[in-house]
């Protein structure tokens, strides 16, 4: 308890570092000065002024809020099924975002003959209700199923076969499509924190705004659930209705996520290990902020990367991602058992 104060503070000026690196750093390369003049409306250079403004940084808020939400889910998850490699795309949630998006890239020009994702931003619009609409439409299936099972690991086999069948639809949809449109869908399916700007920024980063601190409310559910269901419901915990929400707390922040940015995979699974490691803590008082800023953080140094110079536009999200991700769960998991060894 003691250092978890200090560590907050350097994850917030962490962030806020990174932050203002993602405004510097890209193919073209900002002054500082001139980034400051920008951002307090002095700025004279009009090509630097709509990159920063419609491009970086948007593309920073909304790595932030993003990977602060996918941080959340994943932790949720790994806390409601008690498995470490739990993450944000356990119960399927994921592929039926992916499957909704399917539909109106690959299907639509099956049947109509031009796929609406063509359509610019009537094609963008169409995409994202689509993801949001696949996604609740698994949650909901997921939740009706938890009604009638009690066990959480019969359930987390059950969000896995979902997720399995809408791998196979979307494989008989790229198969029955033209090239084109399967590129589009593939390229939707890397991922990315740049497709959100202006308007849909700003609605993206309001809704997560309102979506993560209702998350926090389940706090207290989480560290009970993590004594065990029988020591839970002695000490009056309503076992179902608390894995029910948390559960459609997790869903809904990847259905939002997924819809805006893609599918962004391993920050939900990997940051919540991070932020055990950072503050060696499993209280979810501490842990749901830390993980919340500890997935900003890592989202940040992703999209970062994403865009070095040297890159021509950028390279897919979920590539960094995973070169992030993975060597930090590595590094967790062995610390881990180097620490079960020593005892």
């Amino acid at each position: 308890m003691r250092h978890t104060w200090p560590m907050i503070l350097v994850m917030i000026v962490a962030i806020v570092v990174l932050a203002i690196v993602n405004l510097l750093i890209g193919s073209v390369r900002i002054p500082m000065g001139d980034v400051c003049n920008i951002l307090i409306g002095n700025g004279h250079n009009e090509i630097w002024q709509n990159i920063i403004w419609k491009s970086r940084l948007p593309q920073a808020l909304t790595a932030i809020v993003a990977g602060a939400g996918l941080a959340v889910s994943g932790l949720q998850m790994q806390t409601v099924f008690r498995n470490p490699l739990a993450g944000p795309s356990v119960l399927g949630i994921s592929n039926g975002s992916a499957l909704g998006v399917a539909f109106v890239v690959l299907l639509s020009g099956k049947i109509g003959g031009v796929a609406l994702s063509r359509l610019g931003y009537l094609g963008d619009a169409a995409m994202s209700v689509a993801a949001i609409v696949g996604a609740l439409a698994v949650m909901i299936l997921i939740v009706w199923i938890s009604q009638k099972v009690k066990g959480n690991v019969t359930l987390l086999i059950i969000g896995v076969m979902i997720g399995y069948l809408a791998n196979a639809i979307i494989g008989v949809l790229k198969f029955l499509s033209p090239e084109e449109d399967v590129k589009a869908f593939v390229v939707w399916g890397l991922g990315s924190f740049s497709r959100v700007s202006g308007d849909e920024m700003v609605l993206f980063v309001v809704l997560m705004y309102v979506l993560l601190p209702l998350s926090c409310l389940l706090v207290k559910s989480m560290n009970l659930l993590l004594l065990g269901d029988r020591y839970a419901s002695n000490l009056g915990l309503n076992i179902s209705r608390a894995r029910l929400l948390v559960i459609l707390s997790s869903g809904v922040l990847v259905a939002i996520v997924t819809a805006y940015c893609g599918p962004i995979m391993f920050i939900g699974l990997a940051v919540p290990h991070l932020a055990r490691a950072i503050f060696k803590t499993s209280d979810h008082k501490i842990l749901m902020p830390a993980t919340m800023l500890c997935g900003a953080a890592l989202a940040l140094v992703c999209n970062l990367i994403a865009r070095m110079p040297g890159f021509e536009g950028a390279l897919p999200v979920n590539s960094v991602t995973a070169l992030v991700g993975a060597p930090v769960i590595a590094a967790v998991l062995f610390g881990r058992r180097k620490d079960e060894i020593e005892e």
